[in-house]
């Protein structure tokens, strides 16, 4: 029931192949390839040019970004993004899926989910399974790039989706909303390096790895296991909520899950770990590690 209240955070790989035989891929439902890797790893746009979903563009998240702020990722301005979705054919009545081609299943894809949220945007779906389970099923691919036609797209942003480091910081003193870390554990405690940079988290923290509410398939896992994986950390989804990571892109599974389970408001810190560790002092930053050398 609770989709049919809160939109369609999640769509399937049928729902959304039947959508694409139909050919209502246009201006009422996009498809956005969300993907990024590293680039010695895979190279995500060239993928997308050899291989996506009939009809879908690519939806850079290296161009779709604050491009002056010293940490990747973060959100661009309200015009930025407008512009930049509304070239990719997206106006404010477009239904928007989006998917990426992570091994996983998923894991660019609830960001890009989280972003349109995040400007004022409400039907937008995550593919569930991803890219992979696509192809797994049998689903149509193509190399073919569309060129949609340029859209109006406005974008006002929801500053109660969004937390920032001022925020953060106050609330290590006033408690005011519960935070959930989507990182590894061993990054959380601060036993392993967290992409080179020394990892530990923001004081009061729990900690629930992202890939917790995926199954081995790469699937959402069903709403009553997400909500009982919530239940164990003692993250009651009836308060405030904001989710944090490494970069303020795993923090909005986090909140992608929450949505299942009903909660449409759940912020994400979007310099996350990266711009906690360069501006909070020593004390803010608790580590596991730094307590054993002690």
């Amino acid at each position: 029931m609770a989709p049919k209240v809160l939109g369609r955070p999640l769509v399937t790989a049928k729902w959304l192949s039947e959508a694409v035989r139909a050919g209502r891929v246009g201006t009422s439902l996009r498809v956005l390839d969300a993907s990024w890797y590293p680039p010695q790893q895979r190279n995500a746009r060239q993928e997308f040019k050899e291989r996506h979903i009939p009809g879908a563009s690519f939806f850079d998240i290296e161009e779709c970004r604050d491009q002056n702020s010293p940490y990747d990722f973060m959100l661009p301005s309200e015009s930025h993004f407008a512009d930049y979705v509304g070239r990719l054919g997206v106006s404010n009545n477009t239904h928007v899926v989006v998917y990426d081609g992570d091994e996983l299943g998923t894991f660019y894809a609830p960001r890009a989910w989280w972003m349109f949220r995040a400007f004022g945007h409400k039907e937008v779906s995550v593919l569930n399974g991803g890219f992979k389970n696509w192809v797994k099923e049998g689903h149509p691919v193509t190399a073919e790039v569309s060129e949609p036609a340029p859209a109006v797209f406005k974008a006002r942003l929801n500053v109660a989706l969004l937390k920032t480091f001022e925020e953060m910081i106050q609330n290590v003193g006033s408690l005011q909303f519960q935070v959930v870390d989507s990182r590894p554990e061993g990054r959380f405690r601060g036993t392993e390096l967290d992409q080179g940079l020394e990892s530990g988290h923001i004081p009061g923290a729990v900690n629930i790895p992202f890939h917790s509410f995926l199954t081995e398939t790469g699937h959402e896992k069903s709403i009553e296991e997400i909500q009982q994986i919530f239940r164990e950390k003692k993250v009651d989804l009836s308060k405030p909520l904001t989710a944090t990571c490494r970069k303020g892109i795993t923090a909005c599974h986090i909140a992608l899950a929450a949505y299942l389970c009903g909660k449409r408001d759940v912020a994400v810190y979007d310099g996350s770990w990266s711009e906690w560790f360069h501006r909070a002092p020593p004390r803010y930053k608790v580590s596991e590690l730094k307590r054993n050398k002690a």
